[in-house]
């Protein structure tokens, strides 16, 4: 039997709700294949810091050295309630940015997926949308502006400043783009190529080593787009989108626009891939405001669970089951409160529901041979 070790972190807010129906996956998938998971809990983020002093505490860091694969839920609070904790300690100062930059997750692969027979949850119009949407953004997830020198001070005329570096080096775009190509030759061998370089000179710097690379991929074509073009094309015409690339900040933005035109970031899981460790996450944030009311849907954390078993373990047909096993709840009309309205035709039912009907689903479901 094989063995790993999973780091939970279930983070704050809806985090540990969704996080309960992820653990329900785990059990189901070990009782239906050779494996065995070693689940083990550690504090990550705000609840962490007002529980121990520190969004990362170094017990928390231990226990994900050790892990084969990190699960990690949405962390941070509302606006007020972060005020409470200093600036630098903030969940995402001081834990998600450590997290990725102690693992070396330069890699980050959201698939922004809606079947056609789920087309009702976006706000885009079913012409739009056509046969369904599927595209994944792979977004370089430890270079640019979020990762440069950052300063604030007064100048000498008396004015606040704030000065943050936005600084890539060669190597960094050659690895995102290799996993960008390679994702690509997997699919349907084309990369729409994301960038700015009519303005910024980092995206020179990105075009040139992404043409560079791109002559040990070529079967793959490059379309390359102006990143404010992009953000239009998502909305008129995702459907021609596969594997798009690009950079730190344009990735975070882009990424979440993708959950809009699904119509909720509920709906799109993570993988953060590091050279030797990676870590899964939802996309949306911890929505403190519907926290504890059992209303928030377990997609995005289970469809991390999907991507982990793929990614980290190698389970590919058992990866699969689990995103069959998801959409079809929904295909059977079934919603949570978070993603759906009373009255939108659809039949209302709680987190843990949600994740009792895909464990049903997929226990049904021929074991992968």
């Amino acid at each position: 039997m094989t063995n790993y070790t999973i780091a939970l972190l279930a983070g704050d807010g809806i985090g540990p709700e969704i996080m309960a129906e992820a653990v329900k996956v785990f059990k189901l998938v070990e009782q239906r294949n050779d494996i065995s998971f070693n689940l083990v809990e550690a504090e990550f983020g705000a609840g962490a810091y007002f529980k121990v002093g520190h969004p990362f505490p170094e017990a928390t860091k231990a226990i994900c050295d050790d892990a084969d694969a990190i699960l990690k839920g949405p962390i941070g609070l509302s606006h007020e309630e972060s005020k409470k904790i200093p600036v630098d300690l903030q969940p995402e100062r001081g834990a998600l940015l450590p997290l990725r930059r102690r693992y070396n997750t330069f890699a980050n692969f959201r698939p922004v997926s809606l079947p056609k027979g789920l087309a009702h949850f976006s706000p885009l119009k079913p012409e739009v949308i056509g046969e369904g949407i599927d595209l994944i953004m792979v977004r370089e997830l430890v270079g640019g502006l979020y990762f440069g020198k950052k300063e604030v001070g007064v100048n000498e005329q008396g004015l606040r400043y704030v000065r943050e570096t936005l600084e890539y080096d060669e190597e960094q775009i050659r690895r995102i783009m290799h996993e960008a190509l390679q994702l690509a030759m997997r699919r349907k061998k084309v990369l729409h190529n994301i960038h700015k370089s009519n303005v910024l000179k980092s995206s020179v710097l990105w075009n040139e080593v992404l043409e560079e690379v791109a002559e040990e991929y070529p079967e793959v074509e490059i379309r390359h787009i102006l990143v404010d073009a992009a953000a239009t094309l998502l909305c008129l015409n995702p459907g021609q989108f596969d594997v798009m690339v690009m950079e730190n900040m344009f990735g975070d933005i882009l990424s979440d626009q993708g959950g809009g035109i699904l119509g909720s970031l509920g709906l799109m899981p993570s993988a953060c891939k590091g050279p030797e460790k990676s870590y899964y996450e939802p996309s949306h944030g911890s929505a403190p405001d519907i926290a504890g009311q059992n209303i928030a849907n377990p997609y995005s954390m289970i469809g991390s669970v999907a991507m982990m078993l793929e990614n980290s373990f190698g389970m590919v047909e058992e990866s699969q089951n689990v995103w069959r096993a998801m959409q079809s709840v929904f295909a059977e009309g079934f919603s949570t409160p978070d993603l759906s309205k009373p009255g939108s035709d659809v039949k209302m039912i709680k987190t843990a529901e949600f994740g009792d009907k895909v464990v049903a689903a997929l226990e049904a479901m021929p074991v992968p041979k």
